[in-house]
């Protein structure tokens, strides 16, 4: 064969070589930024039900923001990256198409305004995937999340009633409350050495990313706070369960459960997470619950945040975090399984 047609041949199975590489099939926004000076806390990429949640300034929402937009590899979106954006006058839908052309995904831009800091558990949403409820507030936005994502890992029954937190009828005031109880662990879970699951309830958002290779940076803790707290207050019940155990699974003789709740009110705008809520040096002030033990009946609570000596407050971009956690030690799988926590109508009372 000459040389000039081999040539010839193998640039043209090269060439086609590159003309059937298939087209990317992805069609996920992957970043979505925003200037510093337009936020009040990070904002959130929801994948799973693909909504975008932002914390505006009180002059960016007036004035609209433009955000940089990093899509999959080749994919199209509309609005475009850098278009401006007015979510205060209408719903706001982002449309993004796959490179390939197959694929297409929406995401609503979700504006969240934490300004009432009075929470009644009244209104939850169920996860249609997985099966597990979820509280929301009076206007339908999203503000609290759970370790329910990180269970639904485990393979529990895709039922609200098969997860650690979930929403009850057994209310301090109007029709439910929320419930928290530590369960027992899946085989999948034991494997891994998880075996039980707290109920665990927290104002922030929930990181499937981290779900299984670091569980505790999984829960991202807070929302964007403004002013100063004065106190935390709320109802709460708790019934221990009859056999505390270690994180190996052993019961612990004369060991009884406790529960977990308290605020915290910290620098952002970045969240805090398991392992740092307690020892950053970013925390200002806290207020937690010393009694966690026992209540057969609804017993209230109004505990004054303590301020950190010499702390200054001079970040602008403050947040605050709720915890509660049916097992105070559920974190690192230790508790008692049956433990259980109702808490209802939690109010930050500011200065």
């Amino acid at each position: 064969m000459p040389l000039g047609t081999a040539f010839t041949l193998m640039v043209s199975s090269v060439s086609s070589c590159i003309r059937q590489a298939p087209l990317n099939p992805e069609a996920d926004i992957e970043v979505f930024e925003l200037s510093n000076g337009d936020m009040t806390g990070k904002t959130v990429i929801d994948q799973v039900n693909r909504k975008i949640q932002l914390y505006l300034t009180h002059d960016a929402f007036n004035r609209g923001v433009a955000p940089v937009i990093t899509v999959s590899a080749g994919a199209h979106i509309r609005p475009a990256s850098g278009d401006s954006i007015r979510p205060q006058d209408g719903a706001v839908v982002y449309t993004v198409v796959s490179q390939n052309g197959a694929n297409s995904k929406q995401y609503v831009v979700e504006l969240v305004n934490v300004g009432n800091w009075n929470f009644n558990f009244e209104n939850w949403g169920l996860q249609a995937e997985d099966g597990y409820e979820f509280p929301l507030e009076a206007d339908g936005v999203e503000i609290w999340t759970s370790g329910n994502p990180g269970v639904a890992f485990a393979g529990v029954a895709k039922q609200p009633d098969a997860y650690p937190t979930r929403s009850t009828t057994e209310a301090y005031s109007g029709s439910k409350s929320a419930e928290l109880v530590t369960i027992k662990g899946t085989l999948l879970s034991e494997f891994v050495g998880a075996y039980i699951f707290s109920g665990s309830l927290f104002l922030g958002t929930f990181n499937a990313s981290q779900a299984l290779a670091n569980p505790l940076k999984a829960t991202e803790f807070g929302q964007p706070y403004i002013g100063l707290p004065k106190s935390f207050k709320g109802y709460y019940k708790y019934l221990p369960g009859p056999v505390f155990q270690d994180e190996h699974k052993n019961p612990v003789p004369g060991r009884t459960d406790e529960c977990a709740v308290y605020a915290v009110l910290f620098e952002g705008p970045e969240r805090l997470n398991a392992t740092n809520i307690h020892t950053s040096d970013k925390v200002i002030a806290m207020a937690a619950l010393t009694d966690g033990t026992a209540k057969a009946n609804y017993t209230g609570f109004n505990i004054p945040f303590v301020f950190k000596n010499g702390k200054e407050v001079s970040s602008k971009n403050l947040m605050m975090a709720i915890v509660a956690s049916s097992s105070k030690e559920g974190d690192y799988y230790r508790g008692a399984i049956g433990s259980r926590l109702l808490l209802d109508s939690l109010v930050i009372i500011p200065q």
